[in-house]
């Protein structure tokens, strides 16, 4: 059970990812959690970077999502400045919106990764689905107060993998 949270791949952040590599290895979507993911939870607005990072993500022929817990309204500023497709209250890791964007979209679980800073949302939700899961840090300390339980049941998890010798957090791999 506890395997089930190992991510796939280890990064620092997005701009730390090899999307070439995941190209390559066959996905075509991405999905990408919004708050300490994309952008610390306490920003409103995207910013240029991360525009000129999904205008080349797409470029290089990757669908892009955000597929966030959060609410449309904060969603929205996100998905509109990016030119993306969003799923908010996704209810992650319930398998409803994954599912409904791989029947949306015709991908297969092999087509698509998960970029999250979450092991029990983001790496636990798409591991369930044998879908790519990619675990980056979170961007800052700052969280809702449903993800600070989170974290404190995730330190939890971090240390039962970390005695089993299945992760090592701040040890990278792609």
């Amino acid at each position: 059970m506890i395997e089930n949270f190992v991510p796939d791949i280890y990064q620092k952040s997005i701009y730390y990812i090899n999307y070439d590599k995941l190209y390559k290895k066959g996905i075509r979507c991405i999905l990408f959690d919004l708050d300490n993911t994309i952008t610390p939870s306490h920003i409103k607005l995207p910013t240029k970077r991360l525009k000129k990072l999904f205008d080349e993500l797409r470029d290089k022929g990757f669908k892009i999502i955000i597929l966030s817990n959060a609410p449309k309204h904060r969603i929205d500023p996100f998905k509109n400045y990016l030119n993306v497709d969003a799923c908010s209250f996704s209810l992650k890791p319930k398998s409803n919106k994954y599912e409904k964007i791989m029947e949306k979209f015709s991908y297969k679980p092999t087509e698509i990764a998960a970029v999250g800073d979450q092991l029990i949302t983001d790496i636990y939700g798409a591991n369930k689905l044998d879908i790519t899961s990619i675990l980056v840090n979170p961007l800052t300390s700052k969280d809702y107060y449903v993800t600070i339980l989170n974290r404190i049941i995730e330190r939890f998890i971090f240390n039962k993998l970390n005695k089993k010798e299945l992760f090592l957090k701040g040890k990278y791999y792609e």
